[in-house]
């Protein structure tokens, strides 16, 4: 059955940003008929909290949004490292000593953010293999050009390789990075078709360079529009206001008129 996704971090409370890209992705997938995952994005052991989680389940499910079903990515640790086993025994994986510092000043990938030379290209593992790797990891990807699909009609094509340079897969503090745990749990969730905001659509050739490698099917991409607040998006980094400070202002049905009416979807805010 095709299935589609909404895909939260889960560090920090949603904001607007967050319940537009919920609604737009239940919206699309109700409407199609697909099968639609709540998958609750929770790697990050610095920032994401279990009341976090709770919070989101809980702020979606008052904007009226449902699912088939819910999942947390933490409970899929071994799926992922099962994901290294294979990018290692293909020789893919190699540690890396450069920071964010060592980078700065050098090239900008199309995501704003610094471009990795990939300097450390052809560094051999420790000989007890990546899991006794003190150091983040990256891949080593294919020098070709990627052609992900997006049914809005962006052009998403591109290098990753030369673009933004071999991703980090594992970080050092253990890890799993956001682009293998999405790759690898789109693909068990048989998720063929993805709906999220245009600031991850730069990214995307780095996943479509990661299922090249692992050898996994594409889904097919939809990549809406931001909210933004002057020039910045609503995002938790910029302290946009949280979902409890909304539920005391708004009732759901209002909220979501609003939302759909900065969607373009509605000509007026009226519930």
């Amino acid at each position: 059955m095709s299935t589609s996704r909404f895909a939260p971090s889960t560090t920090g409370p949603a904001h607007p940003g967050t319940l537009l890209a919920a609604l737009l992705c239940w919206l699309d997938a109700r409407s199609r008929g697909l099968r639609l995952i709540l998958r609750l994005e929770d790697l990050d052991p610095e920032r994401c909290r279990p009341e976090h989680a709770e919070a989101m389940v809980r702020d979606l499910a008052w904007l009226g949004l449902d699912w088939d079903a819910i999942e947390r990515q933490s409970d899929h640790r071994d799926r992922h490292a099962a994901a290294l086993d294979t990018l290692a025994a293909a020789g893919r994986l190699y540690p890396c000593t450069a920071s964010r510092k060592d980078l700065a000043g050098g090239r900008r990938a199309p995501d704003g953010g610094w471009a990795y030379d990939n300097r450390g290209r052809g560094t051999p593992l420790p000989p007890g293999g990546w899991r006794t790797c003190p150091l983040p990891l990256r891949v080593h990807l294919d020098d070709r050009t990627e052609h992900p699909r997006d049914d809005g009609g962006l052009d998403l094509s591109g290098n990753p390789a030369q673009a933004f340079g071999d991703p980090v897969v594992r970080r050092r503090d253990g890890a799993i990075a956001y682009h293998l745990a999405c790759v690898v749990d789109d693909h068990a969730s048989g998720i063929t078709r993805i709906v999220r905001g245009r600031d991850i659509a730069p990214s995307t050739i780095i996943q479509a360079g990661l299922q090249h490698l692992l050898g996994l099917p594409a889904p097919v991409y939809r990549h809406h529009l931001l909210l933004v607040e002057g020039d910045r998006k609503h995002s938790k980094f910029h302290g946009a206001v949280g979902a409890a400070v909304l539920r005391q202002r708004y009732t759901a049905p209002h909220l979501c008129g609003l939302l759909s009416h900065a969607a373009g979807l509605r000509p007026t805010t009226d519930p």
